[in-house]
């Protein structure tokens, strides 16, 4: 348990230093970075100093702020990257029901595809925020069943299906069941 806690808190801190040197990078102070960003300054401080575990909601404002992949956040600066199950920081919704986990963080901003695992819980959904123009979301279920909704339109999918849509687009995650569902999500940044 107190492994856990702390590779979570050393992503908290590494998320904070690479965010902090992704600002200076740009030559923005906290407070031109809140402005643009919609997060507060204190909010923006705490994460920069690893004294806070941001929601995904605060993480997606910042990343689409600075025109970055949300992974770009979690950059590790190593070539090779090994990413094990319930090992590292999930960073969760503000309700609590949907939690990501970054699976490969590449230490390049400019990457155009990020991969992480998503668990919803039983009984709960989740609305996501859009995300960067002419992104592409892929989803795999790998446990469970889950109902997807693109633009009013629902699709269900069943444990190892997937799905492709334009992630700018309104779109949901539902799970009606008595289960965790666990999904592999693929975000690919357009050009």
């Amino acid at each position: 348990m107190n492994r856990e806690i702390d590779d979570s808190k050393q992503v908290v801190i590494q998320v904070g230093a690479v965010l902090k040197k992704l600002r200076k990078e740009r030559q923005l102070s906290l407070e031109n970075l809140s402005e643009i960003s919609g997060v507060s300054k204190l909010t923006l401080g705490n994460i920069e100093r690893g004294e806070t575990n941001p929601t995904i909601g605060v993480l997606w404002k910042i990343s689409k702020s600075l025109s970055i992949p949300l992974m770009a956040l979690f950059s590790s600066g190593s070539s090779v990257n090994v990413s094990r199950a319930g090992s590292g920081l999930r960073i969760f919704g503000d309700d609590g029901n949907w939690a990501v986990e970054p699976i490969f963080q590449n230490p390049n901003p400019n990457n155009e595809i990020e991969m992480c695992r998503a668990y919803l819980q039983p009984h709960s959904s989740y609305y996501p925020e859009r995300h960067h123009p002419n992104t592409t979301e892929l989803a795999t279920v790998m446990a469970g069943t889950i109902t997807i909704n693109v633009n009013k339109e629902s699709y269900i999918l069943n444990e190892y299906d997937s799905i492709s849509f334009d992630a700018n687009e309104t779109h949901s995650y539902i799970n009606e069941t008595n289960d965790v569902v666990v999904l592999h999500i693929l975000l690919k940044y357009g050009v």
